[in-house]
């Protein structure tokens, strides 16, 4: 369960622009938006490393201290170089405890179905309403010994305490036991076909 253990000692952003980001990320630093309750975005600068460490998990919950003043957030968006994958901005919203906040948590298959099938999951997340200091880390979806034909709906599984469902996500198709497909296997007369068409290629070439 996600609790309030993070922490990170951060400062207000003065400075705007991609030429001003870019410099921040030079520093390993992240910029960084935080916003909700109603309030004004409040434009930050997080620690990159410490960050970084605390994006493993999903869902993470963190105590920001903004030159003194103290906010409870809770990662709503992380903005990635699709081809560094370098932490580019990251989205942060206000929470309170007690407060009911709907998450996406990774669905976490257990158990092993009935020998000769495989699992196709459908979804990898399950959206659920939680309280902002108990988001559970993962779901398990428990898969042991059914048969191919099966499937999971998002209401068909055990929830943590503490978490629900919204009504809409309920009847959502989570994964479906199957038969594996086996890869049609390419006859000698193919082959042969082949071999005859790669040849003649060769010989129209020279």
């Amino acid at each position: 369960m996600a609790t309030v253990e993070n922490k990170l000692s951060v400062e207000k952003r003065t400075s705007f622009g991609k030429g001003a980001a870019r410099k921040i990320r030079a520093t390993d630093r992240i910029p960084a938006v935080l916003y909700g309750h109603g309030s004004e975005p409040e434009h930050i600068i997080l620690p990159g490393h410490q960050t970084m460490l605390l994006l493993r998990r999903a869902n993470a919950l963190i105590e920001l201290d903004i030159e003194g003043t103290k906010q409870l957030s809770l990662v709503k968006d992380v903005q990635r170089d699709p081809v560094r994958q370098i932490i580019e901005h990251v989205d942060l919203i206000l929470v309170r405890k007690g407060e009911q906040v709907e998450v996406e948590v990774p669905g976490l298959v257990v158990g092993e179905p009935y020998p000769g099938t495989i699992v196709v999951q459908d979804a990898v997340t399950i959206a659920v309403l939680a309280d902002a200091t108990n988001i559970p880390e993962n779901i398990e979806v428990d898969v042991e010994g059914l048969e191919a034909g099966a499937s999971i709906a998002i209401q068909d599984v055990k929830l943590p305490e503490g978490s629900t469902l919204p009504d809409a996500e309920a009847e959502i198709v989570l994964l479906s036991i199957m038969e594996p497909q086996e890869e049609p296997e390419e006859t000698d007369e193919e082959g042969a076909e082949g071999a005859a068409e790669s040849e003649g290629e060769s010989e129209d070439s020279e």
